[in-house]
């Protein structure tokens, strides 16, 4: 275990934001199913840029990497087309 104050505080620090980003992640992946259980354009085309958003949200802080977060953009864009 760290014996220095600012290595405990980093430890702190790093699970609080573990935390925080494996919820905000698993969110998203939740909203990403949803939007493919979908068969109602327009309810789909409602929730698609609040799912998008999310995806921008993750690539923006690296919990995902930002080609993954536009290719999900992309299939989901073109499942909400194919409705």
């Amino acid at each position: 275990m760290a014996n220095h104050k600012s290595a405990l505080k980093r430890i702190r620090s790093s699970e609080a934001k573990r935390l925080t980003n494996r919820y905000q992640h698993k969110t998203t992946r939740t909203a990403i199913k949803k939007l493919r259980e979908l068969t109602d354009k327009k309810e789909a085309e409602a929730m698609y840029p609040s799912v998008a958003s999310m995806l921008d949200k993750l690539a923006k802080k690296n919990v995902i990497h930002a080609n993954k977060a536009a290719n999900l953009k992309s299939g989901l864009a073109k499942y909400v087309a194919a409705l």
